[in-house]
């Protein structure tokens, strides 16, 4: 009798086994059949044209690049969300052309624009302030101090918030808040050795696109980053409060509604249709530059991240007609280059709650130099991960790590704005096994275009994309970060888990 019952478990086991192999083959069948190599080499040609002009999200081409994003999602029957009545969500911004002129006088200190000093944004100004030291600028640092008309003296970023996103991200807020106490402008005194003032000045001393956090309201106050490496100045201005005679003209302002472009498709589980993967991907690049030897000035960003958008077009079309358990939700970000924008806003402005989004499978990339492999930053951090590597296998691939952490790459994409608030969202990139010259040579150059794209790659890579999510949309079990991650807190709070 046991002998008898051995055998059916087993015979159960060899059926249960097969069956997964053919539901596998059958998945990876159904993603060859319905991803074509022209139609998606197409769009990959189409969003890394020149007629786009780099897709620059300060231009009007951007918008060519979103309505075309659009149409395909309603092509392939994916839908709008009830919530935005269409495929676009508004981003209101801020475009801020540097001033002909821009001077600070502390005293005998006379610190120029581009040298010492950059004024980032708000209008033109002539006269002499009163100065005021508040910390680093955040509600608790205005106790007891009355700031009205006067300039606010802050230190950049804010305690263990030091990295580039950061502070930019806490600057705005700075920003926001230090008109609201109605002060003339903020000063932060930047100190941050870890990114060199000179590649700030480079960064930064050209037109700059931020969210409009008042898009009703007036200009912005006077914002300015002041040198200060050693924190002389600031200690200087906090024992022997001064004034300071301001000079700033020549300064470009302006309003710009840019475009997140969502939709999403219904899982066919009662249950977990409720719950959403986000696939997503920045489809903004850098525009146009200065020409090059050859005279080309187009940023056409094929690399970085046309090929991450021709992901998100292709998910539209297979999962409209192989719907998973649960839903999908397609975003195509804006301003990512302008420092994650896009994301930031929809994940301070979600179109559906954010707890029903249970994980963020998105795409970034700088370029590859390993076509046998995929890059996952953040591999390793979520209890998914195996079903990634598993699917990535099925394409004759291999996933791994990210191979340079000190790059800080899993901060630098829109990812983040996701995982800070709880969602496990790892970064799916092009294979890299170092962030050497052979990145380097496209990864925000004219040259990053589809003609020098190996497009075999291409196909196994938008495939294993793919196969990925719906690996993950059908896992019974919500993803989650592994235990001690830093974001394990925020998905607590967030999903209200134990």
């Amino acid at each position: 009798m046991y002998r008898i019952k051995h055998i059916f478990s087993l015979g159960v086991i060899s059926v249960l086994t097969l069956l997964g192999n053919e539901n596998v083959l059958a998945q990876k069948a159904a993603i060859d059949q319905q991803i074509e190599r022209e139609e998606a080499i197409s769009h990959f040609r189409f969003l890394a044209s020149d007629e786009l002009m780099g897709r620059d999200p300060a231009r009007p081409e951007i918008d060519i690049a979103a309505k075309y994003i659009a149409e395909q999602f309603q092509r392939y029957g994916a839908k709008p969300l009830d919530q935005a009545g269409d495929f676009f969500q508004p981003v209101p911004f801020r475009y801020s052309a540097p001033p002909k002129k821009g001077e600070l006088r502390f005293g005998n200190q006379t610190l120029t624009h581009g040298e010492d000093l950059l004024v980032l944004d708000g209008p033109d100004i002539q006269g002499s302030f009163d100065l005021v030291v508040a910390g680093y600028g955040m509600e608790s640092d205005y106790a007891g101090k009355d700031v009205a008309g006067k300039m606010v003296v802050v230190r950049v970023g804010q305690p263990n918030r030091l990295s580039p996103s950061d502070l930019f991200a806490s600057g705005r807020e700075k920003l926001a808040l230090a008109k609201e106490k109605g002060a003339a402008g903020i000063i932060e005194m930047y100190n941050v050795p870890t990114t060199p003032w000179s590649l700030l000045v480079n960064y930064l001393n050209k037109p700059q696109l931020t969210l409009d956090y008042d898009p009703d309201g007036s200009d912005a106050i006077p914002y300015i980053w002041v040198k200060d490496l050693s924190g002389e100045l600031i200690q200087q201005i906090s024992d022997r409060p001064d004034r300071v005679e301001a000079q700033v003209s020549g300064k470009q302002n302006r309003k710009i509604t840019g475009k997140n472009v969502i939709a999403y498709i219904e899982g066919t589980d009662a249950d977990l249709k409720n719950e959403y993967i986000m696939l997503s991907a920045h489809y903004d690049h850098l525009g146009v530059g200065k020409p090059n030897a050859a005279g080309d000035s187009i940023y056409n960003g094929a690399r970085d991240n046309a090929v991450g958008t021709v992901a998100v077009i292709n998910a539209a079309k297979f999962f409209a007609q192989h719907p998973p358990k649960r839903s999908i939700l397609l975003c195509a970000w804006t301003a990512e280059e302008k420092g994650l924008l896009g994301s930031g806003y929809f994940a301070n402005n979600p179109l559906l709650p954010l707890h029903q989004i249970v994980y963020n499978l998105n795409i970034d990339n700088a370029g590859y130099n390993d076509t046998s492999i995929v890059t996952v930053v953040g591999l390793g951090r979520t209890s998914v991960d195996p079903l990634i590597e598993a699917a990535v296998s099925e394409f004759g691939l291999r996933a791994i790590p990210d191979p340079s952490p000190e790059q800080g790459l899993y901060d630098r994409s829109d990812n983040v704005n996701f995982a800070r608030q709880g969602i496990p969202a790892p970064t799916f990139s092009l294979g890299f096994t170092a962030f050497d010259d052979k990145i380097a040579q496209h990864y925000h150059q004219v040259s990053d275009q589809v003609d020098n794209f190996d497009l075999d790659y291409a196909m196994l890579y938008w495939k294993s994309y793919l196969l990925s999510a719906q690996k993950i949309a059908n896992e019974p079990s919500q993803p989650k970060w592994k235990a001690g991650d830093k974001y394990e807190e925020a998905a607590k709070a967030l999903y209200k888990l134990d």
